[in-house]
């Protein structure tokens, strides 16, 4: 197995570390607990050893506003059970306004721009009388403490005033984006029961207009519990709904003239008050409701935000997501340290893969995140940024969504920006937030994330459930965290938490595991070999998949490439591996024994697929990740319909492929 090179792509400087927000926070330990730490290793085991001095430390040093103080920092009904666990409890609090705290008028709030719109600013001043205005709305409609409020609309202003009004009243969010299909959508909402939805006339997509007037019908007439419907004519300036009573859909415009004669203010609610609701990707049934709580996230935001991303007030944040994956909601947390968010609605490839990066100068972005797909994409088409664009500004490059290649860590150092950091950023949906990730104390080393996070105890388990180092294993968190679902919407069963106990502690009881597939390495860093269902295990050896896609998708003729392992009757295992040709390539017998030849040079034997196939595409999810174990059960004889909702999918046609094959058995 190949490892990292042990020469670092980057290094701070001894300024940089004396200025980083983690290095304040260790000196403010110092100062204000008289705790000392040589280094981040003797702090991690501090956070995640000692969690009711840690914690309370985050909550000091960033100087939380509660409304009640707190009696018990942590309190667990059971040392063998996460769940249940109540953090913070007597505290009330608002997230949004701690975002608010750092109203100005010498910065702006939001910066905005889309296929359509040059970038354009919001002001603080603008922002806040509009969710001012907004939040007044609501409570007008009887929007209270706790009622469901929905959107699907793009990645907009309107989405985030929309947002943080539903929040100042305590209400509970949840979003989708437009292109997400009714059936989806109506699966995830429908569970939470809402009072109000805000929709969009449709949205634009590599240069095309996608009108969703119909189907934000068909979505109002599925969700019986509405009571108004806002409409935001984001497509055409002076679209109108043809469908709903006058009194029961209201434009966005109407919203925003409503007086607030008493300005924004801020339901205060319990710490553990969930603040929205998000979604499993629905590729193995019903999307489940990942339900989070207000403190815990403002908690754990402020933490990843200012310590682990070292977002300084002032500075432009973008990273780029839909309102539909849980990155748009960690994005609007750089708001609670003082930055500018920065939104842009519309393809990362449209007119041409350098639309972001234009972005990125245009803005002056000090830190820049986007999916592992987004880069690899750019290093194939070879997009060198760093001979375009003036990029000084730019401090830090986030990548999640899926494991960046060693290529592609390379890749931002030798296109992008040469002193760049680089954060590979791995959590998920499941906290709102990542277990690991960047550290500006750290040098950054290839294919290697640099750290575990503050107040994350991640281990890799090998078979024996036993933590190992150096070596694949199980990614698990052996303690609690305060942004850690409070629970799955409507999961009560007999015993309750039924959908929430068999996600994460089915495997290890009392133990969460993530399914992530991960070597910890010599220097406490992690390297993510793929999710650890769709993990091969070939003679007794488990193989993580993003190696293979890492050595196949290197060579020229190969665009993408999914790789499953079938279990055969007696024992016997099947590999086969799908590849997708650039244009004007075919897969002939030298390009498969080249394929072959590669992976047993740069892994091993048991890295060679038994078959290789051309197929059109690779099926994604919405936010980015190859089906993989969708596509193993189907080649396993299973009904596609069984597998995954097509609506979840980015392309749902290239199911269709994988049940034209009969793999031998």
């Amino acid at each position: 197995m190949t490892r990292p090179v042990l020469t670092p792509l980057y290094t701070p400087s001894r300024r940089t570390i004396d200025q980083s927000l983690m290095k304040q926070y260790m000196n403010w330990l110092f100062v204000k607990k008289g705790l000392y730490f040589r280094d981040y290793d003797d702090l991690w085991d501090w956070s995640v050893t000692d969690l009711e001095d840690f914690w309370e430390s985050i909550w000091q040093f960033f100087d939380v506003q509660s409304h009640t103080p707190y009696n018990q920092i942590v309190f667990s009904p059971s040392d063998a059970d996460m769940i249940g666990t109540e953090w913070f409890s007597g505290a009330t609090l608002n997230y949004a306004e701690h975002i608010f705290r750092h109203a100005n008028t010498q910065r702006p709030a939001l910066m905005f721009a889309s296929e359509q719109r040059k970038l354009t600013t919001v002001s603080w001043e603008t922002l806040e009388k509009q969710v001012a205005a907004v939040a007044s709305w609501l409570r007008e409609q009887g929007i209270t403490v706790g009622d469901r409020v929905v959107s699907v609309l793009p990645n907009c202003p309107e989405a985030v005033v929309a947002f943080l009004a539903a929040t100042s009243v305590g209400a509970v969010w949840s979003s989708c984006s437009p292109d997400f299909g009714t059936t989806s959508v109506v699966d995830r909402f429908k569970q939470i029961e809402p009072k109000l939805l805000i929709v969009a006339d449709g949205y634009t997509y590599n240069g095309k207009p996608i009108d969703k007037t119909e189907a934000m019908n068909d979505l109002r007439k599925s969700l019986p519990t509405l009571e108004r419907v806002v409409w935001v004519p984001y497509l055409q300036p002076d679209s109108k709904p043809t469908w709903g009573r006058a009194n029961t859909v209201v434009s966005w415009a109407d919203v925003l003239d409503t007086p607030a004669p008493d300005g924004l203010t801020f339901e205060a609610v319990p710490f553990s008050h969930p603040i929205w609701v998000l979604y499993s990707s629905g590729t193995t049934g019903k999307p489940k409701a990942i339900t989070h709580s207000v403190g815990g996230c403002l908690l754990e935001h402020l933490k990843v935000l200012a310590l682990h991303q070292d977002v300084r007030v002032g500075e432009r944040y973008f990273w780029y997501s839909t309102t539909g994956w849980m990155m748009w909601n960690f994005a609007i947390g750089s708001m609670l340290v003082g930055a500018t968010l920065v939104l842009y609605d519309g393809a990362a490839g449209y007119p041409s893969l350098d639309v972001l990066w234009s972005l990125a100068e245009e803005a002056k972005i000090a830190h820049f995140g986007g999916g592992a797909a987004f880069y690899t994409a750019c290093m194939r088409a070879g997009i060198r940024p760093a001979a375009t664009y003036r990029l000084p500004h730019l401090r830090s490059i986030g990548s999640t969504g899926s494991p960046l290649p060693p290529e592609g860590f390379r890749w931002i150092y030798e296109g992008v920006k040469a002193d760049v950091w680089l954060i590979s950023f791995s959590g998920g949906t499941d906290v709102c937030s990542g277990f690991v990730g960047g550290n500006p104390l750290l040098p950054v080393y290839e294919g290697e994330i640099q750290c575990r996070l503050l107040g994350c105890k991640v281990e890799a388990f090998d078979e024996n459930a036993r933590p190992v180092r150096g070596e694949l294993g199980e990614m698990v968190i052996l303690e609690p965290m305060p942004s850690m679902p409070i629970y799955f919407w409507n999961d009560n069963g007999p015993a309750g938490n039924e959908v929430y106990r068999k996600s994460y502690f089915a495997d290890y009881p009392g133990v969460w595991r993530h399914g992530d597939y991960i070597r910890i390495t010599e220097r406490n860093g992690i390297i993510i070999h793929g999710r650890s269902d769709a993990t091969l295990n070939r003679d007794g050896v488990r193989i993580g998949t993003s190696e293979i896609y890492s050595a196949v998708e290197s060579l020229p003729e190969i665009a993408d490439s999914l790789i499953v392992g079938l279990e055969q009757p007696g024992g016997g295992y099947h590999m086969p591996l799908f590849v997708v040709l650039r244009d004007g390539y075919a897969l002939t017998d030298e390009l498969t024994t080249r394929i072959k030849q590669s992976l047993r040079s740069q892994f091993s034997p048991r890295h060679v697929p038994d078959a290789v196939y051309a197929i059109d595409e690779i099926p994604y999810t919405i936010s980015g990740k190859k089906l993989e174990t969708p596509i193993k059960k189907i080649l396993s004889g299973v009904d596609p319909s069984l597998v995954t909702s097509k609506d979840t999918l980015r392309n749902p046609a290239a199911l269709d492929q994988f049940t034209n094959f009969v793999i031998q058995r």
